[in-house]
């Protein structure tokens, strides 16, 4: 197993990185770039936003070749009762139609509607091919079976939130693809000490390799956007291996911890959903973008994009960490860290608001 995930890593990892600088040539060509033409973007350069790509071929390639491998071999069957070869299929699938969508949208600028029915398609089609949520743990009481109809509905929902959350959070040099690097170890520790489907682990392990290999360009100062494409990826197979690696679960484990795991992602779209809905008074609201995401307020309370990249890391490795221990230890254990978090993230937060304001002071005295 631990040749698979080594292999998994590098060769998704040296397909990334030898991939992204073509994107970027490519990018500028077609006209995938992004122009600073409103207050809500927080770069000051137009930019390649056309990464996504290099990502999404260091996963194909990395996945393609660990496949045929551990099938010739006889560590993975494709044709057993969990039907992993139809379910694969499925999801890449899911993730051409999820990269056309990416595509035209990151050259044409696709409207709110047609992004939602991309992913609306690319989760219908994991569906159908066989991936589902099939049953709810609700923590410290009981488990809840789904019939078809509610498993069909809360995997399409999770699938197309989870998307959503990152393509929205992807505002800052690095953020998005961070994020998600960190989500994917996260799940990867679950997964081993779930000893979860090998498929489930290598999948995760391709993603993070593909992201380590991109991240070189997209961290600040970016060279490179991974656009809406690799966002939208990103989101969408995070969604799916969540659902993959913790399918044979029967504890809290199912969804609850890969909700802990994406807890700033999805936090940041609800509260987006709900603050749209508020201030324009209209459910339509919701597809009008604004300047009210985690990463825009932490730059407002005078922090560098560089700095509120690395806070919002940090709170999503906490998250992520928070997870594991509750998984192995317990809430109790779980709590008590949570805790030491929040105390340590509220002495820095005051630290920094007291020296920012005398900064300022002083700024002002000898002006």
């Amino acid at each position: 197993m631990w040749g698979n995930i080594a292999i998994a890593f590098l060769l998704a990892f040296i397909v990334s990185f030898m991939a992204t600088p073509y994107t970027i040539k490519i990018a500028n060509k077609i006209g995938a770039v992004d122009i600073p033409k409103d207050k809500r973007r927080m770069h000051t350069k137009k930019m390649p936003k056309f990464g996504g790509p290099a990502v999404i071929v260091g996963f194909i390639v990395s996945m393609f070749y660990l496949i045929i491998i551990m099938s010739i071999e006889g560590s993975l069957d494709l044709f057993t009762e969990q039907e992993y070869g139809k379910k694969l299929l499925g999801i890449l699938l899911g993730i051409i139609a999820i990269a056309i969508t990416g595509v035209l949208d990151d050259i044409k600028t696709l409207k709110p509607w047609q992004q939602l029915l991309g992913q609306l398609i690319a989760a219908i089609i994991v569906v159908l091919f066989g991936t589902q949520i099939e049953h709810l743990s609700i923590p410290f009481l009981y488990r809840i079976g789904l019939n078809e109809v509610f498993s069909t509905i809360i995997t399409i929902v999770w699938i197309v939130g989870i998307t959503n959350a990152i393509n929205l959070i992807d505002g800052l040099d690095g953020l998005s693809s961070g994020i998600s690097l960190i989500s994917c170890i996260s799940l990867l520790i679950i997964f081993l000490m779930n000893d979860s489907p090998i498929i489930a682990t290598v999948i995760v392990t391709a993603m993070g390799g593909a992201l380590v290999g991109f991240l070189p360009y997209n961290f600040s100062p970016a060279k490179t956007f991974i656009g809406d494409t690799g966002s939208n990826f990103l989101g969408f197979m995070l969604a799916v291996v969540s659902i993959l690696g913790v399918a044979k679960t029967y504890t809290m484990a199912v969804i609850v911890l890969p909700v802990i795991v994406l807890g700033l992602p999805i936090f940041d779209v609800i509260f987006a959903i709900i603050r749209r809905m508020v201030k324009g008074k209209s459910i339509t609201a919701v597809f009008q973008p604004d300047k009210g995401h985690l990463h825009h307020k932490l730059v407002e309370k005078g922090f560098t994009q560089k700095q509120a990249v690395l806070i919002l890391y940090g709170l999503s490795a906490s998250l992520g960490m928070f997870a594991i221990i509750l998984f192995d230890s317990g809430i109790w254990k779980a709590l008590s860290f949570l805790l030491m978090i929040v105390a340590a993230v509220a002495l820095g937060y005051r630290n920094f608001i007291k020296e920012n304001t005398e900064n300022k002071t002083i700024e002002d005295k000898t002006k």
